[in-house]
């Protein structure tokens, strides 16, 4: 009966062990993994250093943080090369998908518009969205409408029955300097002309 106890405890205590052998194993595979491009590694929380072509992301999972390596920051941060260490920094603003530093986005997540680097949810007053590139245009306002120009058929101001004439507005300059889409700056129209020049032309 002894023997059998025996035999019963050390397959157990057999068993214990190779059980530990496997999950170690498992724990050095998946700290080799999270390892990949450090100079420098922590068994807890992975990447310290990285080589000096990669960027070190650092996040958090509740209390502790982890590192790791990467060679382009993911969406929502940007990479900061420093003569230490390259980093990547999260933009401060969590609507923001890219940004070029912390505080200037340069595209907007799903169902935000950019406009000079910010994210909203609406485009401001005076500007208007564009679907396509999700960003915020201004609106252009040109001035008033000039004057209707003669009535003109092929230069000729008199000789037809019909021509046309034409109206114009001004864009202010600063709208024309930022490319903004504006709305129909020339209208024309059909005219009655006279049907006989003076002097029988």
């Amino acid at each position: 009966m002894q023997w059998i106890i025996f035999m019963l405890l050390l397959f157990i205590s057999s068993m214990e062990m190779l059980t530990q052998n496997r999950w170690k194993k498992q724990a050095s595979a998946g700290l080799l993994e999270n390892c990949t491009g450090c100079v420098l590694c922590s068994e807890n929380n992975g990447c310290i250093t990285c080589h000096h072509r990669l960027f070190l992301l650092i996040w958090r999972d509740g209390i502790r943080q982890y590192g790791m390596c990467v060679h382009t920051c993911p969406p929502g941060y940007f990479g900061v090369r420093g003569l230490e260490v390259n980093r990547c920094t999260k933009c401060r603003s969590p609507s923001c998908e890219s940004c070029f530093s912390r505080d200037f986005c340069m595209k907007c997540k799903d169902k935000f518009y950019l406009y000079k680097g910010q994210c909203f949810r609406q485009c401001p007053p005076g500007t208007a969205a564009q679907p396509g590139s999700r960003e915020c245009q201004e609106t252009c306002e040109p001035g008033p409408w000039s004057e209707w120009s003669a009535c003109t058929h092929e230069s000729r101001t008199c000789g037809c029955k019909w021509g046309v004439e034409t109206r114009v507005r001004e864009v202010p300059e600063a709208a024309r300097e930022e490319g903004t889409a504006c709305p129909a700056l020339l209208e024309t129209r059909r005219c009655r002309m006279k049907k006989h020049c003076p002097g029988g032309e």
